[in-house]
């Protein structure tokens, strides 16, 4: 009976603990073997170094393939979230005939399977006698990051008061003034969260990428490509480092967040 009642009481805690060990055990493996003293092949635990954090560029095409991703994520995230935010306007703020065919439409993309998205955006390209490469991997990513933003900003939009912007309006603010003084603090949130899970989803893709990438190396398919002979050690460097930044993102966020919440 004792025990029953401990697993009873305790058995979110021990789920909880389960979940989180099942999902961040892929993370440890990768940051400890980022400091694997090995050749070519970091399959097999062969020593410590510190080496590989010290130069992560030593792999081949390593450094280049993380650039030319964070390019296609940065421009793919300024464009889909631009988009996105004046789609999700649109969507919340006004009536018009196609409105319900559009909500359908932005969550094409989201549940369509990216195998099926990017050999379409393929065909799509031949068709047109697009060259692959760059501009390809970013019309692709621009494509299916637009819906998350607009999914993000529109839910953000539709839990605003409006009687803040009439408010607004009433102490003689033009259309602009509202939107800049009071629109715009209020949605920033939801458009910073669309943005950054923009980037993630872009910095991330491989299916579609890998579709439409012609000859260009982005960091996702020099892992796979990789993987077939051992994934250097720099890759996992590459991959600690951004999982470890984007974790003091969240940390500061939460942190500036708490404090806003406290002084109100």
């Amino acid at each position: 009976m004792k025990v029953r009642r401990w697993l009873g009481r305790n058995a979110i805690r021990i789920y909880a603990v389960l979940a989180f060990t099942y999902l961040f055990i892929p993370v440890a493996y990768t940051f400890v073997f980022s400091f694997n003293d090995s050749g070519k092949s970091n399959l097999a635990w062969k020593g410590f170094t510190l080496e590989k954090w010290q130069n992560p560029c030593g792999a081949p095409d390593v450094c280049n393939s993380l650039a030319t991703s964070l390019k296609v994520g940065v421009l793919a995230t300024l464009i889909a979230t631009l988009l996105g935010t004046m789609v999700a306007f649109a969507l919340a703020r006004h009536r018009f005939r196609g409105r319900t065919t559009t909500n359908l439409t932005i969550f094409l993309p989201m549940a369509t399977p990216e195998v099926v998205l990017g050999a379409s955006l393929l065909a799509l390209f031949l068709n047109m006698r697009i060259n692959l490469g760059f501009t390809t991997i970013v019309i692709a990513h621009v494509m299916f990051c637009i819906s998350f933003v607009v999914v993000t900003v529109k839910a953000r939009i539709a839990g605003l008061d409006p009687r803040l912007e009439q408010a607004a309006m009433d102490l003689y603010a033009n259309e602009w003034q509202t939107f800049r003084r009071i629109t715009l603090p209020l949605v920033g949130p939801g458009i910073a969260a669309g943005a950054l899970l923009a980037f993630s989803l872009s910095f991330d893709d491989f299916i579609i990428t890998n579709f439409n990438s012609g000859d260009v190396n982005t960091f996702p398919k020099f892992v796979w490509v990789s993987s077939l002979r051992g994934i250097p050690a720099q890759a996992n460097v590459i991959a600690s480092a951004m999982f470890f930044i984007a974790l003091i993102a969240v940390l500061v966020g939460q942190a500036v967040t708490g404090r806003k919440k406290q002084r109100a």
